[in-house]
């Protein structure tokens, strides 16, 4: 009994140590203070960017549940105007529509939370369709009359650097701000065209091409030999010159086996693949969009050409479900807003979930095919960058171009998904990480797709493995001649 005893006391005395480990107040606090310093971490983990002034809130995000880009709703009074500039008619309309959906949810979600409160008095958002028809002089004139006539206070687009060139110019004319979130040309923010108005929160060409030679020569060092194909104007050629610096940056030793370029909304790349195919290229590199990424790709399959792309609009869904899953394996897609793996930021699937849920209502074409079913990728990013305009405006307090200036030089905001972005003051572009991944069939997804289903499609390939290109890897351009940017 004397020895029983003493276990006895033995056992109670560990059971009373690990009773008061375990409820102790100041080990249950010091467990919130290490996840309040995980979240810290997280939230200051780019040097480059500095502070993290704002970023996107889950917990304020409103009932998603009557968004529907088909039937959008447009206040009008006494609202702030915001003009989306882009295609909205002939081939390349999928292009506007596209940009319209991923705007128009970040719009509807301020809404639905009661808007913003701005000079005096809270406003709600009007998203207003302005066709460019993709022509630089009809676009001159919709910017003008959105200005003069709608009295919009922003533009947002577009699509084609040409046509942004066009958005810049007039916006710096009337001293109405313009947000870029499509065009990548570099030229756009150069020391001829840049102007105090203009800001581009979209990555820039030569970002992209470096960031892909990066990929190339520092991370999967396999494939030598390039054959560069984009579509004839002032992006594609800023894209291929990108990739051509990246490669002696990078890649010395790969070798640049052909380079063509061709004119828009073709429909036979038959002379062009004849080519590529007899150049002894194992990668075509490629800035084409649609519908010239998917007439490229099916072509090139349906003459046995089986060479993996790389470049960052070859991932629309609905072309990659057309040729299949064993076609559309091996493309090297690089992507101005996922993360690796896609949801790694906390409350991030509860975002992408509400996308999907929401997806599944709407009946108009084109926004209930496989497009647009994810809210990430390049629409996360043309959504991402509309929410952080309207967190500058909600900032500034105002929509006074000066105002909103002063907010967004030198301004960091964080995606849904956890990416960080910052506006260089001295040109107005936009810093940030970048990732590429190799399209994969379903199963292996999940290295990309890492929560329930555990992929984003099993009729095509897509994300899978990838890889973080830092910032620091593929800083944007920045033309020593403009005279803001001496010194820096």
């Amino acid at each position: 009994m004397k020895r029983l005893g003493k276990h006895g006391v033995f056992l109670v005395c560990i059971f009373s140590l690990l009773f008061m480990a375990a409820y102790s107040p100041s080990i249950l606090m010091a467990a919130k203070m290490d996840k309040k310093a995980k979240a810290s971490k997280i939230d200051s983990e780019s040097s480059w960017a500095g502070k993290i002034n704002a970023k996107f809130d889950i917990s304020k995000m409103a009932d998603m549940s009557d968004c529907d880009p088909g039937n959008p709703v447009v206040p009008t009074g006494d609202v702030i105007k915001i003009a989306h500039v882009s295609t909205f008619s002939g081939p390349g309309t999928i292009n506007g529509e596209f940009h319209f959906a991923a705007m128009y949810w970040a719009v509807h979600d301020i809404n639905k939370r009661g808007g913003i409160w701005v000079d005096g008095k809270k406003k709600l958002v009007a998203l207003i369709k302005s066709d460019t028809m993709a022509k630089p002089d009809q676009a001159k004139i919709i910017c003008e009359r959105m200005i003069l006539q709608e009295k919009v206070q922003f533009l947002v687009g577009t699509t084609g650097s040409n046509i942004m060139k066009v958005m810049n110019e007039v916006g710096n004319k009337y001293k109405i701000p313009v947000m870029n979130e499509g065009a990548l040309a570099d030229e756009l923010m150069d020391a001829t065209n840049f102007g105090r108005y203009a800001f581009m929160s979209s990555a820039s060409a030569q970002q992209i091409g470096r960031g892909l030679a990066y990929y190339y020569g520092q991370v999967k060092k396999k494939e030598k030999k390039f054959y560069i194909l984009c579509q004839d104007y002032s992006f594609g050629h800023s894209l291929a010159d990108g990739f051509k610096v990246g490669l002696k940056e990078y890649y010395p030793e790969a070798q640049l086996v052909g380079e063509d370029y061709h004119k828009f909304y073709l429909t036979d790349f038959a002379p062009y693949l004849e080519k590529i195919k007899a150049s002894g290229a194992e990668v075509i590199y490629t800035g084409d969009f649609v519908p010239d990424a998917a007439n490229l790709l099916k072509q090139s399959r349906q003459m046995g050409i089986m060479l993996p792309f790389a470049g960052l609009f070859m991932n629309d869904p609905n072309f990659l479900h057309e040729v299949g899953v064993e076609m559309s394996k091996g493309i090297v897609n690089i992507d101005m807003h996922d993360v690796f793996p896609a949801f790694k930021y906390p409350g991030y699937g509860k975002y992408h979930n509400t996308w999907i849920k929401q997806w599944e209502t709407w009946t108009t074409a084109p926004f209930n095919t496989r497009q647009f079913e994810h809210g990430s990728t390049n629409l996360g990013f043309y959504t991402q960058q509309m929410y952080w305009l309207l967190s500058v405006i909600e900032r500034a307090k105002s929509t006074d171009p000066e105002k909103i200036i002063k907010v967004w030089e030198n301004d960091t905001y964080r995606f849904a998904n956890g990416k960080v972005i910052k506006m260089r003051a001295c040109d107005h572009k936009a810093i940030q990480d970048l990732m590429v991944t190799e399209f994969v069939p379903w199963e292996q997804q999940k290295a990309s797709f890492n929560i329930p289903p555990y992929y984003w499609f099993k009729g095509a390939s897509f994300n899978g493995p990838g890889v973080m290109i830092p910032a620091e890897k593929v800083m944007p351009w920045m033309d020593p001649k403009l005279d803001r940017c001496a010194g820096k």
